[in-house]
């Protein structure tokens, strides 16, 4: 019978194998000398018993199985992962499991928001004319084209972030009257900035749909907490001002809503 006992740096083994009582004693007299505990195994024979002491191979190793039980191969686990590395200074090492139709999405994305922040940007300078001369309005349009182009800014950050690359598309040329003979410009306006706000929340529902079709699960995550929840509430708000300017029409109400504006 043989019993066997690990440590992390040494192994005792004790064989109940009986050994001559005269090969016992003459074994006895000479003891191996403490030195010679650096060779790789040191045996004596005790009281008939056969007792051997060896370090453990495993000295240097301390994540062996001989001490743990569990085998990990790092090297061999990232192998795959090394390989699919592109050494390529033109292509991303930041890119993982991003494909290229997320990719395309990110990048219709961006142009959605740079066509709405074109819109609002020439809002914006129609009411800062000297003959329309709503200062409120003005201030308002030109706020939202600013946060459209800071949207579409975080969009390109992350695109690079994970690995994609940024292509920007041609943007289509807004128009530059808004005045409505029978709505005015103000109303006119608004009811535009809503219909743009609820197409960029659509544009941004198919984002999220395209990162769940693709497993995306950082992606998805994302988009909806940069910018769901943000236009949701953006929608809210500029359907309360149409309703308003609804009651008010194109009269003096007009001038005191756009003072509201000015000074919000």
């Amino acid at each position: 019978m043989l019993l066997r006992t690990s440590f992390p740096s040494t192994a005792f083994s004790l064989s109940t194998a009986r050994i001559p009582t005269a090969i016992v004693d003459n074994v006895n007299k000479f003891p191996f000398p403490s030195s010679s505990v650096s060779f790789l195994s040191q045996k004596r024979i005790t009281d008939g018993f056969v007792m051997s002491v060896s370090e453990s191979e495993s000295n240097n190793d301390p994540i062996s199985p001989v001490t743990t039980g569990i085998a990990f191969e790092p090297f061999k686990e990232v192998k795959e992962e090394l390989q699919l590395l592109s050494d390529l200074p033109q292509q991303s090492l930041a890119r993982q499991m991003f494909t290229d139709v997320s990719e395309a999405a990110v990048n219709e994305q961006i142009n959605v928001e740079y066509n709405v922040s074109y819109v609002y940007h020439a809002l914006y300078a129609y009411f800062d004319r000297d003959n329309v001369a709503l200062k409120g309005f003005a201030k308002f349009f030109k706020e939202a084209s600013a946060q459209k182009r800071e949207n579409a800014e975080l969009l390109m950050e992350y695109q690079n972030k994970r690995g994609g690359r940024v292509k920007l598309q041609s943007i289509v040329m807004p128009l530059s009257e808004f005045d409505h003979r029978d709505k005015g410009e103000a109303l006119n306006a608004m009811e535009l900035a809503l219909s743009l706000e609820k197409l960029t929340n659509e544009k941004l529902l198919n984002l999220h749909s395209v990162a769940d079709r693709n497993n995306d699960v950082q992606f998805a995550e994302f988009v909806e907490s940069t910018f769901l929840t943000e236009q949701v509430e953006t929608i809210k708000k500029i359907s309360e001002i149409v309703a308003q300017l609804r009651r008010t029409g194109k009269g003096h109400g007009v001038w005191h809503f756009n003072q509201m504006l000015l000074n919000a």
